[in-house]
């Protein structure tokens, strides 16, 4: 029997994901990531990233000058097994929007996917006061 989704555990997963990034902590960022599952990685203005030691190697050279990061208004999708998140970044001045994705791995929700991205739009202005997710 497949233990019960936890929208509360996603977000917990998605927090220590941007807790890593702007702590620029690599090891803590490996953890994170997948390691049966097959991963890809799409950083602002990068080429995809597949495999995860291409992943993880993008992410040992970010995290050595990690940018001054902030996730926004987190929106969980949990779909059983998988989920996903949309949120706003903001890193430094500029905003960006992300989808983070997830799956169950050995009872964990690990980062399958990442996606980061400029956007015309901007986040809800209470977003930038209360860091309160969304959970559908």
């Amino acid at each position: 029997m497949k233990p019960a989704s936890s929208p509360e555990e996603i977000l917990f997963a998605n927090e220590a994901f941007y807790q890593a990034f702007a702590d620029g902590d690599a090891t803590a960022m490996e953890a994170l990531w997948a390691e049966d599952a097959p991963v890809a990685c799409l950083h602002p203005g990068w080429e995809p990233l597949y495999e995860r030691e291409h992943v993880i190697a993008s992410w040992r050279a970010i995290l050595q000058s990690p940018p001054p990061i902030r996730c926004l208004a987190p929106r969980v999708y949990d779909l059983g097994d998988s989920a996903f998140v949309i949120c706003w970044e903001e890193v430094g001045d500029q905003v960006l929007i992300a989808t983070n994705i997830f799956a169950r791995e050995a009872g964990q929700w690990r980062i399958v996917h990442h996606q980061s991205g400029p956007t015309a739009g901007k986040p809800p202005a209470e977003a930038r006061e209360a860091r309160r997710p969304t959970i559908n």
